[in-house]
């Protein structure tokens, strides 16, 4: 009896631990808050349309947001960090100072749900639907976001500067950066049609207008009118990243990497004689492969390693941890 009651001891620690170990570790659904807080898409949807409709730019920033996040040990909201007496935050990276914005928009989401539903939905899944309603509200497609995450407790400056791919970037630079993520170059050439939209600053596109030769001569000439070629003179002019619509979500992107008038040097790598040339052409003549595509990828990269179960926790607010 002794023997049976510790054999039956052990089975029931081994169940007690397989079940800690799966809500550690638990997957991301698109039904997560439909108990919760079911109101939640009506508390982030008119936020976000609300900010579009001040500055269209804005949809392209908090877009950004979730790449940015993302590419930094994973989409847990850490790049909403402020910088505190224990870490250095990841909003001055290289990538990200002077450059990353819209994180007022994410506070005033955050108090929108706090209102609705205290303490129940993550900053991170908060920076994933603002990046699906983002692209939807500028044209783009619409998708169910998987939700789930919990927000990190720390952040990171130098993984910043190591893990998101500067405008430099050569093809096989990003190839290799995106694979390591666990996405394909065909998600890399997709993900990068969000330049579809938005604007960079003139530090970004300044040395290949200058010096590169795989660019069109009218274009480099237009956009050097507002960079002067001077480094400290007019680094914060914006350009738009797609000259014609730069408001409005579609493969135009691809057509202008074709005609060599991409604006960053990382744009126009992946048309420059490599192995992403054919990509670019399937979604420059097909704007629906590219549409799917992108919801595919999107919804991968919304994937990278989320803080699932009982990891992280429900920051209160998106700038500090609890």
């Amino acid at each position: 009896m002794a023997d049976f009651s510790f054999f039956k001891f052990i089975n029931v620690a081994i169940l007690l631990l397989v079940v800690v170990t799966i809500s550690g570790h638990a997957q991301l659904t698109t039904n997560f808050y439909s108990k919760s807080c079911p109101i939640l898409l009506s508390a982030v949807t008119p936020v976000v349309k609300s900010a579009i409709n001040r500055e269209p730019r804005m949809g392209a920033s908090l877009l950004r947001l979730f790449f940015h996040d993302c590419f930094v040990n994973g989409c847990d909201g850490s790049l909403l960090l402020d910088d505190t007496s224990s870490f250095t935050g990841e909003k001055n990276a290289a990538a990200n100072r002077n450059s990353a914005r819209g994180f007022e928009v994410i506070d005033s989401i955050k108090s929108s749900v706090e209102n609705v539903c205290p303490g129940v939905v993550s900053c991170a899944d908060i920076i994933a639907i603002a990046a699906r309603d983002s692209t939807h509200l500028l044209g783009g497609p619409f998708w169910d976001v998987k939700l789930g995450r919990r927000d990190a407790r720390t952040a990171s400056q130098a993984a910043a500067n190591n893990s998101i791919p500067p405008p430099t970037s050569n093809l096989n630079q990003l190839i290799s950066r995106f694979n390591a993520l666990g996405l394909s170059t065909r998600d890399l050439v997709a993900l990068s049609g969000s330049h579809t939209i938005g604007q960079a600053r003139c530090t970004s596109f300044r040395a290949r207008t200058y010096n590169e030769t795989n660019i069109d001569t009218l274009f480099a000439q237009t956009r050097r009118s507002n960079c002067p070629s001077t480094s400290g003179s007019g680094d914060n002019n914006l350009a738009p990243l797609d000259l014609q619509t730069p408001a409005s979500f579609e493969n135009n992107y691809f057509k202008n990497l074709i005609n060599r008038r991409g604006l960053l040097h990382s744009d126009q790598q992946l048309f420059a004689g490599g192995s992403t040339d054919s990509i670019v052409r399937t979604y420059s003549n097909s704007e629906s492969s590219f549409r799917n595509d992108f919801v595919a990828a999107m919804i991968k990269m919304g994937d990278i390693s989320p803080l699932t179960g009982s990891r992280g926790e429900i920051r209160k607010n998106c700038r500090r941890v609890n």
